[in-house]
């Protein structure tokens, strides 16, 4: 267990002690989640993951038609719309 202290500022903002920061892996823009237990606060790092990363993260529901096919049924989603008037 590792034991650091920071103080509060007058605009209630700290500074996670640079041991602390490294031993979690916490970076800039990261963002952590303030869980209050009792009268512990418990501090739980939410890890940023690049875009790529999520790559393959959700099961596909259907096979990917491709680009072309997707903007074709766009337009023909948007021209019937169109059509009706409900633009």
């Amino acid at each position: 267990m590792s034991t650091e202290m920071a103080t509060i500022t007058a605009k209630g903002q700290i500074t996670i002690p640079k041991g602390i920061r490294q031993a979690l892996g916490i970076e800039r823009r990261d963002r952590l989640v303030f869980l209050l237990e009792d009268d512990r606060l418990i501090l739980i790092p939410v890890r940023h993951r690049p875009l790529g990363e999520l790559y393959g993260v959700l099961p596909a529901t259907r096979p990917y038609p491709g680009h072309q096919a997707i903007r074709q049924e766009v337009r023909h989603e948007r021209g019937e719309r169109l059509a009706r008037g409900d633009a």
